[in-house]
């Protein structure tokens, strides 16, 4: 795993190429004034579709370091779907004046508790747009990639109810650093809390006593900045606060990409978890082809999956038909822990989790099935 100082560097070089397009890029995005004190010190845009109803949802997006809103949102993509699906959007970004690698600040008690800093900042500005526009208040969700992630984290943990879910590609879980030295080890995966303290984190950030937001997770397997190992501790952070178990109602692929499912007792799905195999720090993108949606940019990964569009079918603001395997699993009726099919090999593997034949299936019935399903492979059977 890459050291502090070289993940600094990183950051740096990533800056100084890109200042002036994370600064000055044209875009799609209104600036958004007068939405309050703004005690963090961040700047907002807006996109607001021509048209949009009154009781249209808002998606709050939160940009990584080194970028801007307009430069998050061309690659990205949201724009271009809130036009099509009819929702607002928000941008908080922030000034190079609070951090030079413009990162949110994540790991500051002062910017990341309810009522104070950046993330007072964040919930003026959702209250504001809200208030404008006739938002409808159970359809506000965040999504943030990297930093913006683990802020956008910080924001579901300090003000669930404003809420009904959200989406973390390459964060890190909320309460785990105050200050930047624990925000880089908790980087590299070093001494993240158990999955109770993880819990008792989000639990001290509100006293919120309702139901909990849904969540989607998303990181590459060969992320070098923000080690996967966070991955693991949102998905356990937030499994806790829900109630689900270990094991997931079902674990598949979609477009080719390992995925798992916690589903509520109603069916509801709680939680997912998307693992991209191979890729690096960055969101994943869908560039060419059906569903295709932004483009390329530092950070902004072409993998043949839009993140985006299927961050937004998990909320309910888009439908989409994904490609899933042949064997998918389905929740046993009035369970949500154990699936009834084992899932493919490559998810298996991606995720390190051995998942059991259903009794009717073992031995001999599964033992046949996995040795079809290499013969076909081979082309040695149709």
């Amino acid at each position: 795993m890459r050291g502090i100082s070289d993940t600094i560097a990183r950051f740096a070089a990533a800056a100084a190429r890109g200042s002036d397009s994370a600064e000055h890029m044209p875009g799609r995005l209104a600036s958004l004034d007068g939405f309050g004190r703004n005690p963090g010190a961040l700047k907002g845009f807006v996109h607001i579709p021509a048209g949009l109803p009154a009781g249209a949802p808002l998606v709050v997006v939160l940009h990584g370091c080194t970028q801007s809103a307009a430069g998050y949102d061309k690659a990205s993509g949201w724009s271009e779907l809130a036009d099509e699906q009819g929702f607002a959007l928000l941008y908080p970004e922030q000034q190079r004046s609070n951090n030079a690698n413009v990162c949110f600040n994540w790991f500051e008690p002062a910017d990341a508790r309810r009522g104070a800093g950046e993330a007072s900042s964040i919930r003026q500005m959702i209250t504001a747009v809200a208030a404008r526009h006739a938002i409808d208040p159970n359809r506000i969700f965040i999504t943030g990639l990297s930093a913006g992630g683990a802020m956008a984290v910080t924001m579901l943990a300090t003000y669930p109810e404003v809420f009904a879910g959200g989406a973390i590609i390459a964060g890190l879980p909320h309460g785990v650093a105050t200050g930047m030295v624990q925000a880089f080890d908790r980087m590299r995966g070093h001494g993240l809390p158990s999955a109770d303290r993880l819990a008792a984190a989000v639990r001290l950030g509100s006293r919120h006593s309702g139901s909990w937001p849904r969540l989607s997770i998303w990181h590459g397997s060969g992320d070098m900045t923000v080690s996967v190992a966070n991955a693991e501790a949102i998905g356990t952070q937030w499994r806790s606060l829900h109630g689900l178990p270990e094991s997931p109602t079902e674990i598949d692929q979609v477009d080719g990409v390992p995925y798992r499912i916690w589903r509520g007792p109603d069916g509801t799905a709680l939680v997912e978890d998307y693992r991209v195999p191979g890729m690096g720090h960055g969101t994943p993108l869908k560039t060419q082809g059906a569903g295709a949606l932004g483009s390329e940019a530092p950070f902004m990964l072409d993998v043949g999956i839009s993140s985006t569009r299927h961050i937004a079918d998990f909320w309910g603001l888009a439908m989409i038909a994904p490609q899933r395997s042949t064997e998918q699993a389905s929740p046993q009726a009035g369970q949500g822990s154990a699936a009834a099919l084992p899932a493919r090999g490559d998810a298996r593997r991606l995720f390190g989790t051995r998942i059991e034949p259903p009794v009717r299936d073992r031995p001999s019935a599964f033992i046949t099935r996995v040795i079809e399903d290499a013969m076909r492979s081979a082309g040695l059977m149709k």
